[in-house]
Parts: C-alpha cells; sequence; structure tokens
C-alpha cells in the first residue's frame, strides 16, 4: 500500500468558480423528456455549467485564485509553490502553471508544476503541494485544480456529454507545525487505462485525417478517435471496487471509526450510482456523504473541493473537521485522504 504522511501543512481556504452557462439534462438534443427525466433520477446530475470555446481551464482557476488571495490578504511574492492539476491545459506545451504564475503576478521563484490526473487529481496536487511545503523550506501554495472537460469528447456521445460540468477551484495551503498529519493512500491499474481515454492527437497516435472521422456505435454514441471516451460498465465496475478497499485499508490502519470519527465522507462525484454504491458498500451515514452531482455533474479533479464550497462550507468555516476523500479515475488511479482542518476561509462559488 502506497501510504503518504504529510506533516505540517494546513489547508487555509478554498473556492471555486463556474462558467456563466447552466445546462439542463433537458437541454441535450439527443435526450427525449422521458429519458433526460430518466437520466437526472439515476444518474443524479440534473445541471452542469458549460464553458464556451473561448473559455479554459486556467480561467476558471485564475478567478478563483484571484479572489482567494485577496480574501486571505495573502501578498502575491509569499506563494512558494503554484500546482494546476488539470488535463484540459491551455497548450501542450508550454505547462500552464507558467502561464498562470504571470496573469497572477507571483515571483518568478515560484516553484510551478502541472499534474495531468484527472478525477483523481485533487489528491496527487494535495500531496504534491504538502510534500513540498513540509519542510518550511516552502511556506505558501496554491493549488488550483480544474477542467472543461466537456470541450474533450464528442457533442453527439450520449454516454459521456451529459456527465461532465466545467469549473476550477483554489486551494490555500501553508506550512503550519500545529496542523495534523495528512494521509493518503495511492493506488494505480495501468492495466486499465484504456476505459477512460482519448485515443489520438498524443505521441503514440497524433492526430490524422482519421482522427477526425466519427462513428456510431449504437445506443447514442458517435464519436471520433480525437475524442474522449469511457466505457462505463468498466468504470462503474472499478469504481464500487478498488477505491472502497483503499478506504477501508486507510481507516484500519489508523484505526478511524467511520460512525465516531469522520465528521464527512468527501466522496468523487462521478454520478449517482456510483456514489450510492460506494456508501452502501462501506455502510457509510448518507447524512456523512453530501452530494453536489445535481448541482455542478462530474467536475472531475475538482470534484471534492467544490463538495467543500457548496456543501459544508458553513462547518469548515466555524469548526474543526476530521474529513475522509475518496476519489478515482484516469489511469485507472484511486486514492483515499484523511484530513483534520481547522476553521478556513472558504469563499462561495462563483460565475463567469
Amino acid at each position: 500500500m502506497a501510504f503518504w504522511q504529510i506533516k505540517n501543512v494546513a489547508l487555509k481556504g478554498v473556492t471555486g468558480t463556474v462558467p456563466d452557462n447552466i445546462v439542463k439534462s433537458r437541454d441535450f438534443t439527443f435526450f427525449s423528456e422521458e429519458e433526460a427525466d430518466t437520466f437526472d433520477a439515476t444518474v443524479g446530475i440534473k445541471n452542469r455549467f458549460l464553458a464556451d470555446e473561448n473559455t479554459c481551464a486556467s480561467d476558471l482557476c485564475f478567478d478563483a485564485a484571484e479572489r482567494l488571495m485577496a480574501a486571505l490578504d495573502w501578498e502575491r511574492d509569499s506563494i512558494d509553490v503554484l500546482i494546476f492539476e488539470s488535463v484540459t491545459g491551455d497548450y501542450k506545451t508550454p505547462p500552464t502553471s507558467s502561464i498562470l504564475q504571470e496573469r497572477l503576478k507571483l515571483p518568478t521563484t515560484t516553484f510551478v508544476l502541472d499534474v495531468p490526473m484527472g478525477c483523481c487529481g485533487c489528491l496527487y496536487a494535495i500531496n504534491i503541494a504538502g510534500n513540498l511545503l513540509s519542510a518550511g523550506t516552502a511556506k505558501r501554495a496554491l493549488v488550483l485544480i480544474g477542467d472543461t472537460a466537456s470541450r474533450m469528447g464528442s457533442q453527439k456521445d450520449k454516454s459521456r456529454v451529459p456527465l461532465f460540468g466545467d469549473g476550477g477551484v483554489a486551494l490555500a495551503m501553508e506550512h503550519d507545525e500545529n496542523a495534523d498529519d495528512i494521509l493518503i493512500d495511492f493506488n494505480t491499474l495501468g492495466a486499465g487505462y484504456e476505459a477512460l481515454m482519448t485515443p489520438h492527437g498524443g505521441y503514440r497516435h497524433p492526430a490524422t485525417i482519421e482522427s477526425f472521422k466519427e462513428e456510431d456505435f449504437g445506443k447514442g454514441i458517435i464519436r471520433a478517435p480525437k475524442d474522449a471516451l469511457i466505457h462505463g460498465m468498466d468504470v462503474f465496475s472499478f469504481a464500487i471496487t478498488k477505491p472502497p478497499v483503499s478506504l477501508k485499508k486507510l481507516m484500519e490502519r489508523e484505526q478511524i471509526d467511520k460512525d465516531k470519527d469522520v465528521d464527512f465522507f468527501l466522496i468523487h462525484q462521478a454520478n449517482k450510482l456510483i456514489v450510492d454504491r460506494f456508501v452502501k458498500k462501506m455502510k457509510i451515514d448518507p447524512a456523512k456523504a453530501p452530494y453536489n452531482l445535481q448541482k455542478f455533474g462530474n467536475l472531475g479533479g475538482a470534484s471534492i473541493p467544490m463538495l467543500m464550497v457548496s456543501e459544508i462550507a458553513e462547518q469548515l468555516a466555524s469548526r474543526p473537521l476530521t474529513l475522509v476523500c475518496s476519489a478515482f479515475g484516469l489511469g485507472l488511479t484511486w486514492g483515499s485522504m484523511v484530513m483534520k482542518t481547522q476553521p478556513m476561509l472558504v469563499l462561495p462559488c462563483n460565475k463567469i
């Protein structure tokens, strides 16, 4: 078991930003009204915010970062680390984190890094930033997580389009010798990578004319090799088996009682079917497992931080909490995290 223990690091604030364009399930032309109602009820996604062709994940994260730094009164030259977690960066090269360093007017001494880990990316980004801050050489980090996943796939792919929303979040992390340890368990199943992928456009399969030729797979699935795809049953099977085992092992290792010791379980908001099965399998009190699927859809790596912003902001701001998190996705990767927080700044989600 790959176990990480991060000392001397605290989460000081969090906020999120989404595009000012809400799309309901019944707005999709490939859904009949009855199908939209069924989708809303079973998958649990009623609304999602979708970016236009001129809005990138970095724009959403930039807005969140600007507001969070201002509210925390963090001086720009105090930021030592900038992490940008996304699979929808501005360009193939250069890294988007370097562009954000300039946009945010951070010092040239800021350590920047792009992390393209998808739905599990929140835990990866927190782990990287936390380890950089732990020794105290670096004092403050901005962790920006976001995707415009709606633009990755075919708009004719009924199996993918309705699942995803676009959004960005900013987390402020700081070296703090009084902070409780952050505990994270990571796992990877590279053999399953084809369940979630974009076949063409990288250097294994560069984009050609063939990459843009659409194929009808039936059941409302029309896509080209350049489009991101989901093998739904493979992902479902993975999500309800591997991540719960990881979470159970981590809690047993740390002797955490799910009923007595945990305030909230923050589970990656993939879809209601997966989250419900996860909660049932782990015998979690549903009141401790908040949803925001109905508001935002699947936000990828930004999913767990947006749960903090939209569902437990008051609790995060007012009292210490023990949070247990589970994320899973591209790779295939999955991880579990235990984080004990002190009262922090939580700004409402913004729309741009």
